[in-house]
């Protein structure tokens, strides 16, 4: 069996795991893993996965779980352009600097606008204060200030010259409260043509692909009841 990615595409690491092994015509068998429906919970997917997240990824006998590690392995296995994950030291060090700093930053607050502004009351039927909501929406504004003032100041991409995988982990986040119909680059010009950047160094089309779940997600329909109880944990745990 070759290289098998379990993914959703609602999920925001999985569309940079997603978009980075397609532009790199990296072949892979895709197993969907539909989140909205629980599949994540099931004693299948934990034989895959014991955390019982995605994404995760097997490569024959070879399991690996956390979106990061499976980005830096394919770029390990796969011949890649440098760009991606540099082999220069400091440049290298820079795309570590930001991954580091995403997870409990951007993609909180990114996670969070999305089920505060619209998966809580729509998906799942349950009100958000919006006294929750302003703070949520202000602290989303504080990290994409520092998205901009720390890592792409006047920069094309988040690290230097050149895509890199900051740049599509980063951009990924970004899309999470983008489907929840916030603002997030209409006051921000730097961040809009840098968006630009990204969406053009990695294709229209493929960009597209990768997003068209997530910017439908106000039209999801309502949770089934069996579904919503058997979320809730999950989703609460998520977004703490």
């Amino acid at each position: 069996m070759g290289l098998e990615l379990y993914l959703d595409l609602l999920s925001q690491p999985c569309r940079a795991v997603y978009i980075f092994a397609k532009k790199n015509g990296i072949p892979f068998e895709l197993r969907i893993v539909d989140l909205i429906k629980g599949q994540h919970l099931s004693d299948a997917f934990a034989q895959v996965n014991p955390l019982k997240k995605v994404p995760a990824l097997k490569d024959g006998d070879f399991t690996l779980t956390e979106s990061v590690a499976i980005l830096l392995y394919l770029t390990r296995k796969y011949k890649v352009p440098d760009y991606w994950y540099p082999q220069d030291l400091q440049a290298r060090a820079r795309v570590d600097e930001y991954l580091a700093w995403q997870h409990t930053t951007l993609r909180r607050s990114c996670l969070r606008a999305l089920w505060h502004k619209v998966m809580f009351p729509v998906f799942l039927g349950e009100p958000v204060s919006p006294q929750t909501l302003a703070a949520t929406l202000a602290e989303l504004d504080v990290n994409l200030q520092l998205l901009e003032d720390k890592f792409l100041q006047n920069k094309a991409f988040l690290t230097g010259p050149h895509i890199s995988l900051a740049d599509l982990v980063a951009i990924t986040e970004l899309m999470h409260p983008v489907g929840a119909g916030c603002q997030v680059f209409e006051s921000r010009p730097k961040l809009a043509t840098w968006r630009q950047r990204v969406e053009a160094a990695v294709g229209e089309d493929l960009f597209r692909e990768a997003h068209e779940v997530i910017l439908k997600a106000k039209d999801f329909p309502p949770a089934d009841p069996t579904i919503k109880q058997r979320l809730m944990p999950w989703v609460l745990a998520m977004i703490r």
